[in-house]
C-alpha cells in the first residue's frame, strides 16, 4: 500500500516537471517572423509623398529624393506638406518642406547646405 500512495504523489510532480525521457517537444532553434507592414496611415503618408514628387521635373525629383527631408525642418519628410519648395543657395539647389523655411535657409546658407549634405549622405547610406 505504500508503494501506491508514493505513486499518487509521485505521477502529479512528474506532469509538472515534464518527462525527462527525451520525448519532449523542442523549440525551433529559430523562428522566422514576418517583415513588419506598413500601417495604413503610413501607406498614405508615402502616397502622398510620392503624388507631391511627380509634381517636380524629373531631375528635381531625383534631388528631393536623395535630400529626402527639408533642410530646416529635418524631421518634415519632402512632398508630406505638398510639392517640395525649391531654392538656390550659393547656386545649390535645396529642397525645402514649405515656403516658410526659406528665409532660415538663407539666413545661414552654409550650415543650410551643410544639412544638405548630411541628408543625402544618410539616404545614400540607409536602405529605402
Amino acid at each position: 500500500m505504500k508503494h501506491k500512495r508514493w505513486l499518487m504523489l509521485a505521477a502529479p510532480l512528474a506532469f509538472l516537471m515534464g518527462c525527462t525521457s527525451g520525448s519532449r517537444v523542442k523549440p525551433p532553434a529559430q523562428v522566422k517572423q514576418a517583415a513588419p507592414t506598413k500601417s495604413a496611415g503610413q501607406q498614405a503618408l508615402d502616397a502622398e509623398i510620392t503624388a507631391s514628387l511627380a509634381k517636380l521635373s524629373p531631375e528635381d525629383r531625383k534631388l528631393a529624393e536623395e535630400q529626402q527631408f527639408c533642410a530646416v525642418q529635418n524631421t518634415n519628410r519632402l512632398g508630406s506638406m505638398g510639392m517640395p519648395v525649391k531654392v538656390m543657395v550659393k547656386d545649390q539647389p535645396v529642397f525645402l518642406c514649405c515656403e516658410h523655411c526659406q528665409e532660415k535657409a538663407h539666413s545661414d546658407p552654409d550650415k543650410t547646405l551643410a544639412k544638405v549634405a548630411e541628408l543625402r549622405s544618410n539616404a545614400a547610406h540607409s536602405p529605402r
